[in-house]
C-alpha cells in the first residue's frame, strides 16, 4: 500500500473499527487508542497488509489484542491510572439504545460478547468469526445463539421498550 492508498483505507475504517473494538471492550477512550496503535503497527506492514485478504479484520484483531494486553498490564498494576492528561474527543455522544446494548453486551461472557460484535456489528459470515476468532464454526454458532438469547433476555429487563428496537441489529 502506498501513502494515498493507506490514508484512504484509514479515513475509511478507523470510526468503523473503533466503534466495533468499543463495542467488544465497552471503553471508547482504550478502543480509540488501541485502534490508533493498530494503524500504526499497520503502517509498519503495509506492504504485506496489501496482500492480506482483509487488511480491516488485520487492525481490528491487532486492536483488540492491544486492549486485551492493556487491561491485563492495568489489572496487574503495571500501568499509571491517570489518563486525564488526554486531549478530550468531540465525538457524537451514542444514543441510548447503543448505550443499552453496549451495557448488555458488558454482561455477556467474552467468546459470546466478541462473536455477537463480529457477526452482528462487522458484518462477518459466520466462517470469518471462526476464522478471527480461531475456533471452529459450530462454536461460533452456539456462542451467536446463546448470546443473542442472553441478550434479549437482558435488553427485555430494561424498562424502556424502545431500546429493544435499536438492539434488534445485533
Amino acid at each position: 500500500m502506498d501513502e494515498r492508498e493507506f490514508d484512504d483505507f484509514y479515513t475509511a475504517s478507523f470510526e468503523r473499527i473503533t466503534a466495533q473494538v468499543y463495542a467488544m471492550i465497552g471503553n471508547r477512550d482504550e478502543a480509540q487508542e488501541c485502534v490508533q496503535e493498530a494503524f500504526v503497527r499497520a503502517w509498519a506492514h503495509r506492504r504485506t497488509l496489501k496482500k492480506a485478504e482483509y487488511p480491516e479484520a488485520w487492525v481490528r484483531t491487532t486492536a483488540y489484542r492491544l486492549a486485551v494486553s492493556r487491561w491485563r498490564r492495568t489489572t496487574r498494576g503495571r500501568r499509571p491510572a491517570d489518563r486525564a492528561v488526554a486531549l478530550p474527543t468531540a465525538a457524537a455522544p451514542p444514543s441510548e439504545a447503543h448505550v443499552a446494548v453496549v451495557a448488555a453486551l458488558k454482561k455477556l461472557p467474552e467468546p459470546q460478547r466478541r462473536a455477537l460484535v463480529l457477526h452482528h456489528m462487522c458484518d462477518l459470515p459466520v466462517q470469518a468469526v471462526a476464522h478471527e476468532m480461531g475456533v471452529p464454526e459450530g462454536t461460533v454458532k452456539a456462542r451467536l445463539s446463546r448470546g443473542r438469547a442472553a441478550l434479549a433476555a437482558l435488553l427485555s429487563d430494561d424498562t424502556n421498550g424502545g431500546l429493544q428496537e435499536g438492539a434488534s441489529h445485533v
